[in-house]
């Protein structure tokens, strides 16, 4: 009988460690997540349809009119609008910028076009849904799938998604930044040198008028009248 020949070792690999100087904290609205196996396919799918970014001169919404607001609840969130020049913006909403973010949705336009849109003066976005049954226990911020509109024209398909951990590095980098606008270095080492990562944050009226819309108005910060930029949730 020959000598024993050593086993493999069984012992599972350890976890990868967390992302080091993550400071963010967890917002007291913060729900569990739900499976987001569901969201990913959504986002995979529609990342590969075109984006069409016609010129948005025209201040209004599907239907031609804004939608009526009857209040049901306000307050102030912090709305960050980030995304490489050569990528799709994404919509960051946290209590606080030095909270967890709430949501993430993927708009379905191009930072290049979103930051020229905003250089022409006020910008209005509806993302819009379907309404079922189905849906009456799923809160308007966790609809998975968006039909997106600027100033009343129909531009493609945003995706709400779980953050990602790049998500969460550029919430850490701009943590002590409460509003501003500007560059920082690409936190994606895939984007390459020109990579430049773009980023506009503000505050924002946040109005929920039912279940089934609710609106953010985007404050200006040098007091101007009406906001530069609204976003507008609706289910219908």
């Amino acid at each position: 009988m020959g000598e024993p020949t050593a086993q493999p070792s069984t012992t599972p690999a350890a976890p990868p460690p967390p992302s080091p100087g993550l400071t963010l904290i967890r917002p007291s609205s913060k729900k569990k997540h739900k499976p987001a196996k569901v969201f990913r396919i959504f986002r995979n799918v529609f990342r590969s349809f075109p984006i069409i970014t016609p010129a948005c001169k025209l201040p209004s919404l599907p239907g031609g009119h804004l939608p009526e607001i009857k209040t049901a609840g306000s307050g102030r969130v912090t709305g960050t609008l980030f995304g490489y020049r050569k990528g799709r913006v994404n919509l960051s909403i946290q209590e606080t910028s030095r909270t967890l973010p709430t949501a993430v949705v993927e708009l379905a336009i191009q930072t290049q076009a979103m930051q020229k849109e905003m250089s022409l003066g006020m910008v209005r976005i509806a993302l819009e849904c379907e309404k079922n049954a189905e849906k009456e226990k799923t809160e308007l911020l966790e609809e998975p799938l968006w039909t997106m509109f600027c100033n009343g024209k129909k531009i493609g398909y945003a995706v709400k998604r779980e953050e990602t951990e790049e998500d969460l590095r550029v919430m850490e980098i701009l943590k002590a930044v409460s509003m501003g606008a500007g560059f920082i270095p690409p936190v994606n080492s895939t984007e390459g040198p020109d990579g430049e990562l773009a980023y506009m944050r503000a505050h924002f009226d946040r109005v929920v008028g039912s279940k089934d819309s609710e609106t953010l108005y985007m404050l200006s910060p040098d007091g101007n009248t009406g906001p530069e930029l609204s976003i507008f949730f609706v289910r219908v």
